[in-house]
């Protein structure tokens, strides 16, 4: 398949690492020009040098700014006027035991997690309708549908998540607008290391404290190993495209058969 993305613009929301930067990487190997977006413009900036190094492309743009705050997400639309592709990935997560969840975690996970979304959504959806052509992309998780006692509030985020792609799909009806979710399995990244030697004996190597992590917290997962970031990108950049004008309003799973399901 050829996946030709020149002359789009790509916004990717929280990509100065992990599975955002993959999917800033990706976009931009497909000819899209990126902007990069995080909360400091010297994380960006450092970010955007290194994505120059990795895909021997100078199409990115600084955009940074705190999308969690109206003020932050204006200087990213500022900074980035015209997006024909936006991808909601920014996130956060952590394990906390279920009674000891403040009311405050709780907003501040829903803030981050769905209304950082949403915002952005408001913000460029308009006009991809005018043009008869966008994609919007929320990077959700397989936490969304089997909710992790040990971070029930980052699974319930993502399962709203989901409920805010397939809403503003339907508010997209007919217009050659496709919005979509991926449903991102575990992962990969830096963060994520932290996480898995929070469950598991911290004197492990890696190695090690992965396949015991898989073994002990996420079993159901058929690759029984954790999925690369630029595994998820491949999907974003699939779905991003022309070719998938197809599939909106879903939940498409890139989750390594985490989901015990035979629904995507």
């Amino acid at each position: 398949m050829l996946i030709d993305l020149t002359g789009k613009t790509a916004l990717v929301t929280g990509s100065t690492q992990g599975i955002g930067f993959a999917v800033a990487a990706g976009l931009a190997r497909a000819g899209a020009h990126v902007a990069v977006n995080g909360r400091r413009r010297q994380s960006v900036e450092e970010a955007i040098e290194k994505l120059r190094q990795e895909t021997d492309r100078d199409s990115f743009i600084a955009a940074p700014g705190d999308i969690t705050i109206d003020d932050g997400a204006r200087h990213v639309t500022e900074a980035a006027p015209d997006v024909d592709v936006l991808v909601n990935n920014l996130g956060i997560f952590g394990a906390t035991p279920p009674l000891e969840i403040s009311d405050e975690a709780w907003r501040q996970y829903f803030d981050v997690n769905v209304l950082s979304a949403v915002r952005m959504i408001r913000a460029y959806l308009p006009a991809m309708k005018d043009r008869s052509w966008g994609r919007i992309l929320n990077i959700a998780s397989d936490s969304a549908v089997v909710t992790p006692v040990e971070m029930i509030h980052y699974g319930v985020s993502k399962t709203a998540l989901l409920a805010v792609t397939r809403g503003f799909a339907k508010d997209a009806a007919g217009t050659g607008v496709t919005v979509n979710s991926i449903i991102a399995g575990p992962t990969h990244t830096g963060g994520v290391e932290d996480f898995v030697y929070e469950l598991v004996d911290r004197s492990l190597p890696w190695d090690e404290a992965q396949r015991e992590f898989m073994v002990k917290h996420r079993p159901q997962s058929l690759l029984q190993r954790l999925i690369e970031p630029e595994e998820i990108a491949n999907m974003a950049v699939y779905l991003s495209s022309h070719l998938a004008s197809a599939t909106t309003g879903g939940a498409v799973r890139a989750d390594g058969g985490y989901v015990d399901s035979i629904l995507p």
